[in-house]
């Protein structure tokens, strides 16, 4: 049992991490329909660049040690992953409400454990099958085929998902050699040059007041990671998975405070069946004494890494 100290730490970073989602969840809606997400996740990419050289640069050499180069092709396999990933995501916020949304990312350890045991050589257990029939049905909830219309946005957002948890495995193999440091600098890095050559098509002229959503979604992009990976290092991943849910009731209430966007019981019940299965496979590789699937997201989430 961890410490109250601990616990009370775990659940004021997940403050912070539930906080930074939100706004950053916000930030990508209000950018939508006047910048395209090549552009959007270009600039995003190298306003990261730019915190982050100063915070490696303070560390010396040690600092700049970290950034090796040895595994280059890791790097670029997984980014060209997750900038699919991010386009994706940011095309389903512009086409469903965020409520919706939230709901198909937390689909995204499924597919990550799915694709560990076929490309890491992890092995098949009664947890993760429980996760990915519970997921499964879980999507049926959210999707209802037969009975409504499964629009185009569903389909972009459960390719995100998938996408996002392709990242998760990517990050695994490279979490054995690298630090988290050193993958999220590669990642601003690269998905700025990504974003650059992409935005060549589509840029549009930038206005004033674009400026500081772009910021706070840089910003609360690094920030929600950061907080959400102290939050594990404080307590047990079953302690904080049932707060990372919070998420969902969270953005559904920002989406109808700010948009007005009507909250749909199913979706509540379809990611609650999701989440069950996720935190099963959890607690049964817990209780084994492993460690759990790869999470969604960079360092070891389960949300964007925007």
């Amino acid at each position: 049992m961890q410490p109250n100290t601990s616990l009370f730490k775990a659940i004021a970073w997940m403050i912070g991490a539930l906080t930074s989602f939100a706004v950053m969840t916000v930030s990508v809606r209000e950018l939508t329909g006047d910048m395209h997400a090549f552009q959007t996740l270009f600039i995003r990419s190298a306003i990261g660049v730019l915190i982050l050289l100063p915070i490696i640069s303070r560390n010396g050499r040690g600092g700049w040690s970290q950034i090796r180069r040895q595994y280059l092709p890791g790097h670029l396999l997984r980014n060209v992953i997750h900038f699919a990933g991010q386009v994706f995501w940011i095309f389903g916020i512009a086409l469903l409400p965020l409520a919706t949304v939230s709901a198909i990312e937390f689909t995204s350890p499924l597919w990550a454990g799915m694709l560990a045991v076929l490309l890491l050589g992890e092995r098949m257990n009664r947890g993760r099958l429980a996760a990915f029939a519970l997921g499964f049905l879980g999507v049926l909830v959210i999707v209802r085929p037969g009975f409504i219309e499964v629009s185009d946005g569903i389909f972009i957002m459960l390719i995100c998902a998938f996408f996002f948890g392709a990242t998760g495995v990517a990050t695994k193999w490279l979490t054995r050699n690298e630090t988290a440091l050193t993958i999220i600098f590669y990642m601003v890095l690269m998905q700025s040059a990504f974003g650059a050559v992409a935005s060549v098509f589509v840029w549009q002229p930038m206005v004033l007041e674009q400026a500081p959503w772009l910021l706070l979604m840089a910003v609360t992009g690094l920030s929600a990671h950061y907080c959400l990976t102290s939050a594990l290092a404080e307590a047990d991943a079953t302690f904080i998975m049932p707060l990372e849910f919070l998420r969902l009731p969270l953005v559904a209430a920002v989406g109808f405070l700010l948009y007005a966007e009507a909250f749909e019981p199913e979706i509540l019940l379809g990611a609650l069946v999701i989440f069950c299965g996720n935190y099963i496979s959890l607690r049964y590789e817990s209780q084994r004494g492993r460690p759990p699937a790869p999470p969604a997201a960079p360092p070891s989430t389960s949300g964007p890494v925007i």
